[in-house]
């Protein structure tokens, strides 16, 4: 079939294999252009197949050829109905993983269950034995939590006040005003129960208790911070709360590890463009602004380039792992530069529609965002027929 982009307001409801092969291959060729890292040789990526976690899998495999096992939950393909596109994403990797001799294993299901959870860890033990490094890279909007069995949806919502400011539609373009109403204690409670650190503390303790962690272990889950301009709907709103659960949980997961002298860090990563990202009000008007300056500054970072600086200057350098004053590892720290932040906080007041396109990078905006889903990738002919059932090797 030929597969072209259909859109449905923030959600792209095709994917195509071909570009999600080629990002895939792009990111690869990426890692191996910046030589190799001293890294973990066996590792576990829970939430692999699109964004930070798949960069996470792609730096691990290709930078330190390391034996990789990835947990998602992605959409097949059926006949005349395509993938999600980290189903084509994971299955690209595999097969170029498995081309360069590397072992590379797939997971397809809900990693909040003990289900998952079970296959994942008798999978471990039957092929590696044990993992040197988690990384915890779930996006997820609703968890069904395997204890309690309710199903807990987040929210994106400021909390004591309503939030008002400016967002951009960037299908169009419209810079219009948005207002978002404050969250009530259930809406928090939840939020906090999809987006915080209880799963990440169950994944690391059914992984402790079966002896499934190497000697030095290693965990990391990713986080995000961000500007002024948006803390009141995002750091200081509900999903912040469960950022900072998810960043404190990390100080208990490194105690529970002491015993195999393994550590758990949080890394605050860039803003990007995301498919969550993409439907929060503020944040794509803010990357906008944000990747012109960066382009310009030729500090503009991907997925691939901030896991590979993560993984090449900060967990693997061969010091000590630099961490702010929270505990925190800032992969984040070119973004919020003072001169960055500055020159953002004065475009912001410019932003218009009429505007935008003169002070903002739209154009790269809608580009990274079609990139998400396979399309507007050089090298590929999107006028061609394609086959749309793509099986990925490990699990069909």
């Amino acid at each position: 079939m030929i597969i072209e982009p259909r859109m449905r307001g923030f959600i792209c409801l095709t994917s195509h294999p071909k570009g999600c092969e080629q990002n895939v291959k792009n990111q690869i060729e990426y890692i191996k252009s910046k030589g190799p890292i001293a890294g973990a040789k066996k590792v576990l990526v829970i939430g692999a197949s699109t964004g930070f976690g798949l960069a996470s899998r792609i730096t691990s495999a290709f930078g330190s050829d390391a034996a990789t096992i990835g947990v998602f939950f992605e959409k097949p393909p059926v006949e005349g109905k395509t993938a999600s596109p980290g189903w084509y994403n994971s299955a690209a990797f595999e097969t170029e993983a498995h081309n360069a001799g590397l072992y590379a294993k797939s997971i397809n299901g809900d990693a909040f269950s003990n289900e998952i959870k079970r296959q994942t860890l008798d999978l471990i033990k039957a092929d590696l034995g044990q993992v040197d490094l988690v990384i915890y890279s779930l996006a997820s909007p609703v968890r069904l939590h395997p204890v309690t069995g309710v199903l807990h949806r987040s929210v994106l919502k400021p909390i004591g006040q309503t939030f008002t400011n400016k967002t951009v539609d960037f299908h169009t373009g419209n810079v219009t005003e948005v207002s978002i109403a404050p969250a009530n204690d259930d809406d928090i409670e939840n939020t906090v129960a999809v987006m915080g650190g209880e799963d990440w503390t169950m994944w690391m303790d059914a992984l402790k208790e079966e002896n499934l962690l190497a000697e030095g272990a290693t965990t990391v889950a990713y986080s995000y911070i961000g500007p002024s301009l948006t803390e009141a709907v995002y750091r200081k709103g509900t999903i912040g709360r469960a950022k900072d659960h998810l960043e404190a949980t990390a100080f208990s997961i490194t105690e529970s590890l002491k015993s195999v002298g393994g550590k758990a860090y949080v890394s605050v990563n860039k803003a990007l463009v995301t498919q969550a990202s993409s439907a929060i009000p503020v944040i794509p008007l803010y990357i906008s602004l944000l990747y012109k300056i960066m382009k310009e500054e030729g500090i503009h970072e991907g997925c691939i380039e901030q896991i590979q600086r993560l993984f090449q200057d900060r967990l693997y350098s061969g010091s000590a792992v630099p961490t702010d004053d929270k505990g925190r590892i800032r992969i984040d720290d070119w973004e919020m530069r003072e001169d960055v932040q500055a020159k953002v906080a004065k475009l912001w007041l410019e932003a218009t529609t009429e505007s935008l396109p003169g002070i903002g990078d739209l154009a790269g905006y809608k580009n990274d965002f079609l990139n998400l889903f396979g399309f507007e990738f050089a090298g590929v002919d999107y006028k061609a027929d394609v086959n749309e059932v793509v099986n990925i090797e490990s699990i069909i």
